[in-house]
């Protein structure tokens, strides 16, 4: 059920339920310990911005929220990820359908080289999430405007997603994970590619999106931390040195590190 920004509002980010809970999470590469007994949670209709400095092991935790690290054949993680209570990592969930309720948006826009309503109706067609085409155009055209897209490519919708500019391209990765109606979208540094207006514009899409979905996104900037986030956990050599309301982390932080880190003595 979806909330209205007003009534998250009136229950408030506190009172918020819980959408993913991780409890003492470790990471393996090889024999490198890349991620050291993290827990933490996520909150529905909420945006969680992951900080650090690089290699600080952010994007590793973020992408052992929709197991995209079982990509990679030398990583092992342990621990407990649950999502609406249930474990991710159990033996009977399917990564790919896990991906369709958890869904996320990289670093470099990286529409496919298809239409951009093919790139959009993609993941509903392979999920069978729709009933014929009606339906999928249907998908498309609400998936396009809550990216806020639809304006600028409706006219155009045959043309190739690779075709549009960079900050364009990112709305329609956006618009690409959001169409098989995800629980959760997981952001790795969406902006870092992109200019300042087109930044300007994802911030504010992010911002419109916790009111269907819990967002979580990795940053390199503290700045569009504090923008775009309700809580913030910080990272440092593994672990979670700090995790709680964005603003109490920014002007009072109860760590050491994390003071250094947020006035530039270190990162």
């Amino acid at each position: 059920m979806n909330m209205t920004n007003a009534a998250i509002a009136e229950k408030g980010v506190g009172a918020l339920d819980v959408k993913i809970s991780s409890k003492g999470v470790d990471v393996y590469y090889a024999d490198n310990h890349a991620i050291k007994n993290v827990s933490l949670d996520v909150l529905d209709h909420t945006v969680t911005a992951f900080i650090g400095p690089s290699g600080c092991g952010k994007s590793t935790f973020l992408r052992c929220l929709n197991r995209m690290n079982d990509t990679i054949d030398i990583c092992r993680v342990t621990g407990d990820i649950l999502l609406d209570g249930d474990d991710i990592y159990a033996k009977s969930v399917d990564p790919v359908q896990l991906r369709a309720k958890v869904g996320i948006v990289f670093q470099k826009p990286n529409p496919f080289p298809k239409s951009i309503y093919d790139n959009v109706a993609y993941g509903p067609k392979i999920h069978g999430l729709v009933a014929d085409k009606a339906d999928l155009d249907e998908v498309v055209e609400k998936s396009l405007r809550r990216a806020a897209i639809w304006n600028e490519v409706k006219d155009r919708l045959d043309s190739p997603g690779t075709g549009l500019s960079g900050g364009q391209q990112q709305r329609l990765c956006i618009a690409r994970a959001i169409a098989t109606a995800p629980q959760v979208l997981l952001m790795d540094e969406p902006c870092s590619a992109l200019d300042p207006i087109a930044t300007a514009q994802i911030e504010e899409l992010i911002d419109e999106l916790r009111s269907n979905y819990s967002v979580v996104i990795v940053t390199h900037s503290m700045q569009q931390a504090a923008r775009v986030s309700q809580k913030t956990a910080f990272f440092h050599l593994g672990e979670v040195v700090e995790y709680g309301d964005t603003n109490t982390l920014f002007t009072n932080p109860e760590d050491k590190r994390t003071q250094d880190y947020i006035t530039g003595r270190f990162g």
